[in-house]
């Protein structure tokens, strides 16, 4: 599973497409590996689930998402978990040990 967390500061950001960049991982059997920073190409409608297809993503774990990128994430079979708070460290940890868990939507629109 390839996981892309919404990163800002080295915490998850609150809104998924406005943040400076991306960690994504590899999450298999329990374990986080391959973790890598990409930028985030830009806030543009359709843009940014193109973008994270390519680069593998299955999953996108944010603060906060609109509901139309929500639809454009599940119109490309990319899931989203939102309300995500923390450290990205962390955030990968508790996705990997199966205990993150959505929360409350942060994204302010």
């Amino acid at each position: 599973m390839r996981v892309a967390v919404a990163t800002q500061a080295g915490d998850v950001a609150p809104h998924f497409g406005r943040c400076p960049q991306y960690t994504l991982a590899t999450v298999r059997d329990g374990q986080v590996t391959e973790i890598e920073t990409v930028p985030n190409p830009g806030h543009q409608p359709g843009v940014l689930p193109r973008y994270l297809a390519e680069l593998g993503v299955d999953v996108i774990v944010s603060g906060g998402m609109g509901s139309r990128a929500q639809r454009l994430f599940d119109e490309a079979g990319i899931g989203y978990i939102v309300g995500a708070r923390g450290t990205v460290d962390e955030c990968l940890l508790h996705y990997a040990e199966g205990n993150l868990q959505a929360g409350e939507d942060l994204c302010e629109h």
